[in-house]
């Protein structure tokens, strides 16, 4: 009896024979329905070559291998830990990202081809981490930021935490506002901080982290911020090209990917509106887009000055991306802002930043 329960008559009849076949092996076609007919990652692949061959060229196919293969990492130092960093520079990893800018934060990285990888980062004797690993690239739009002494700093996008650790490396800043839109990410913000910051650092209430619709903070915190950063959400392209988990190419978020440009431009306006005259907005994305970049960052200076009456003007970064050319690509004249292109010997990004200054 127990045999003819896992098992099912077939005739074929072509032999007009019967033969068994067992029931592990049998496929339900609704389950098969189920399955997606084109992965996530193949459609975000179709994507870029649609679009990133037209846009970036011959430079295309470099940096479509480059996404593709192992992504190189950096070391941000956390100078609130005195755990020893010998495991960051045990490997010929000389390479650091400071400069006259913002000298406090330090990051470390491998030279050019090194493919190296640094350990996990260990505690000190609080339980504090002693550096954090991250793209490397993703650092310099809070360099380019350039937060002084006694600024206030709204870091629009903030979770998972990378660029607030990384503002929190200059202590210059008076006062943070680390703000993201979804709980669950506020929260991973939350356990990032609360494993690289002491305990009294954190009770000092220089730090304010909430979960809140970004857009609405312009209007709620006009003109009150010295340096605000805008790392908006967008494709982040080259987890789209590796990772089906969460991936924005997926066909149930085809919508939500549509807008982001919009978004993009809606949060860029409210960090625009939060900044003090003569403040300083940093926008950032880990696309290769022109549309979430370059497109986007036009379209909020229309809108600032036509709707809000708010004169932004583009500051020059040339001559930030020659400082860091040695161990980044950039991509070669972009209208606006300035863009880390992977490339298989240094394979961080992709990274746009634009700096804008408000200027009434």
């Amino acid at each position: 009896m127990a045999a003819y329960v896992c098992t099912r008559f077939c005739i074929n009849k072509s032999k007009d024979s019967i033969r068994f076949i067992q029931r592990r092996f049998r496929v339900k076609t609704k389950w098969a329905a189920t399955r997606p007919k084109f992965p996530a990652t193949e459609l975000a692949l179709h994507n870029f070559d649609t679009s990133y061959s037209i846009q970036l060229r011959d430079l295309w196919p470099s940096i479509r291998v480059a996404m593709l293969c192992e992504q190189k990492y950096g070391a941000l130092i956390n100078s609130f830990s005195s755990a020893p960093n010998d495991s960051t520079t045990s490997h010929r990893a000389s390479t650091e990202l400071q400069s006259s800018i913002s000298p406090d934060i330090k990051c470390l990285v491998f030279p050019k081809g090194d493919i190296s990888r640094f350990k996990p980062a260990g505690p000190d004797s609080s339980g504090i981490l002693g550096y954090y690993l991250l793209d490397a690239a993703s650092v310099l739009p809070v360099l380019a930021l350039d937060v002084q002494a006694g600024h206030t700093v709204l870091d629009l996008c903030a979770a998972p935490g990378g660029k607030t650790l990384a503002l929190l490396q200059t202590h210059s800043v008076n006062y943070l506002w680390a703000n993201d839109l979804s709980g669950s990410r506020t929260m991973r913000l939350r356990r990032t901080l609360q494993s690289y910051l002491p305990k009294e650092f954190l009770d000092e209430n220089k730090i304010h982290i909430t979960s809140t619709d970004g857009r609405q903070l312009g209007m709620t915190e006009e003109k009150s911020f010295d340096r605000v950063l805008v790392d908006v959400p967008c494709t982040t392209d080259r987890h789209s090209a590796m990772v089906e988990e969460n991936n924005i190419f997926k066909r149930s978020r085809t919508k939500e990917r549509q807008k982001l440009p919009l978004l993009q431009t809606q949060l860029l306006l409210a960090g625009i509106q939060a900044t003090r005259r003569g403040g300083k907005v940093v926008y950032s994305t880990c696309s290769l887009s022109q549309l979430q970049n370059e497109c986007v960052v036009q379209q909020a200076i229309s809108l600032a000055q036509q709707e809000l009456g708010i004169t932004v003007q583009v500051q020059d970064l040339r001559w930030f991306a020659q400082r860091f050319s040695d161990t980044f690509h950039f991509a070669p004249q972009l209208s606006v802002g300035e863009l880390v292109l992977p490339h298989l010997c240094a394979n961080f990004g992709p990274i746009y930043m634009c700096k804008l200054q408000r200027m009434n």
